[in-house]
């Protein structure tokens, strides 16, 4: 029995009301993260999924993990399996400091706070700032983990569209200006501005300036989620926003991609009246982070050149994202585009507008591949005709095979549509789609 069956003859009805009165007001608009619900039918071996946003965890080598944390053991085995502070131990802040430092980020270690997974520390940002009803201005489409965040502390999300240089400023500016009209005043602007999750995107050095000028001109926070930075495939690396101007910049940042999801470790930095909140807020969720996973973090960092690593995970998911593309180009139909992401993991595919791929994703399950709907990563309902590509959790025989499939499912619907209107439909001559607005 799962969590979302009934129990009992009288079934779900008497279940609801028999709880019901006594749920939060917020239970109403809380949503499923749309990667959780695919997880059991994705988690089936003949299935290719590119529906996470799974790193490939099978190159970092069995041995150098039992390695590591046998000295783990060794040295610190009282400590590891200890509560730690809620801020984190310092060689673990002092860690963050040098990967950040990797991207050209000065930051004192005293202003990290480690958190548990970069998901915890979007929900930390909204549990300190987000009244019901408040405002988040972030990108259409934004990353699909944070659209049930924003929602179940009932925030107003503004959605502002995207092109291929990332969040359209002057689209940001009218939104503001609107919004000033109304009275209201958004809390943060949430951005990816590195390799977005889902649009594979990048924001454009001239663009994340003119955010910051207006972050600085109206006084607003802004959330720099940046969970991909150092996976760069191609082109020159951009300043993060941080080391542009970190006076109203809140820095989330993640080992999850770099080094394991498993070690469920995140970190924020902000701007010490932000922090101090911040860490209250933590200590009253969880108390602290994993100490064991801090230690092995500060071990695995300290025995050796880690960025060595990171490169080999940036050649191994280049050569991935290639081999979609190649595909892509191979077996979608002309109607279909997709965006050309210089790192990250994920790439964005817009399909005719008659096709709703929810409603698909049933017939690739079907066909034993999968993805993420594209309305999963907005609050109004929008991209309905979108969907999200990982390439970097399955190999490149399995990325070929899975487009494959997906391409046959998306042309059946194409000459279905074709032979019940006599229309090919809006053909885009499989050229990438500029940005990921759906």
């Amino acid at each position: 029995m799962t969590i979302d069956e009934p129990r009992g003859p009288r079934g779900a009805a008497h279940e609801i009301e028999r709880y019901g009165a006594l749920f939060a007001r917020r239970t109403r608009v809380m949503k499923s993260s749309a990667m959780r619900d695919l997880m059991a039918l994705t988690a089936r071996e003949d299935v290719i999924s590119f529906a996470g946003g799974l790193p490939d965890t099978s190159t970092f080598a069995p041995g150098y993990m039992t390695e590591l944390m046998g000295r783990v053991a060794a040295h610190s085995a009282a400590r590891a399996l200890q509560y730690g502070p809620t801020e984190g131990i310092a060689d673990v802040r002092e860690t963050i400091a040098a990967v950040m430092a990797a991207e050209g980020m000065q930051v004192d270690p005293d202003l990290v706070l480690p958190t548990s997974g970069g998901q915890q520390a979007i929900d930390l940002i909204c549990k300190i700032l987000i009244d019901p009803g408040d405002v988040i201005v972030a990108e259409a489409p934004t990353y699909p983990g944070a659209v049930p965040t924003f929602c179940s502390y009932e925030a107003d999300v503004i959605q502002v569209a995207m092109d291929d240089q990332g969040m359209r400023i002057e689209a940001l500016r009218d939104a503001l200006a609107r919004l000033e009209r109304e009275g209201r005043r958004p809390k943060f602007i949430y951005t990816i501005p590195n390799f977005h999750n889902p649009a594979g995107v990048t924001m454009a050095l001239e663009r994340r300036r003119e955010l910051l000028q207006i972050a600085g001109e109206r006084e607003l926070l802004v959330v720099e989620d940046n969970p991909y930075g150092l996976l760069r495939y191609e082109g020159e690396a951009l300043p993060t926003l941080y080391s542009l101007d970190g006076d109203f910049v809140i820095y989330a940042g993640t080992f999850s991609k770099i080094l394991s999801p498993g070690v469920r470790i995140g970190w924020l930095v902000a701007p010490p009246p932000v922090l101090r909140q911040l860490v209250l807020a933590k200590g009253s969720a969880d108390l602290c982070s994993s100490s064991v996973s801090q230690y092995f973090i500060a071990e695995y960092f300290r025995s050796g050149p880690w960025l060595d690593y990171v490169r080999s995970l940036a050649d191994l998911y280049r050569g991935r994202r290639d081999v979609m593309l190649e595909s892509l180009a191979e077996h979608f139909p002309r109607e279909a585009s997709w965006t050309h992401p210089e790192g990250g993991l994920f790439l964005w595919s817009t399909l005719p507008d008659y096709i709703d791929t929810t409603d698909l994703l049933a017939r690739a399950i079907a066909a034993r591949v999968a993805f993420v709907p594209g309305r999963a990563a907005y609050v109004d309902g929008r991209g309905g005709s979108c969907m999200r590509l990982n390439f970097s959790g399955v190999g490149e025989q399995e990325i070929r095979d899975g487009v494959r499939r997906l391409g046959e499912v998306i042309s059946e619907q194409v000459a279905l549509y074709s032979t019940l209107t006599g229309q090919r439909g809006n053909g885009q001559n499989n050229r990438p789609r500029e940005g990921g607005t759906g």
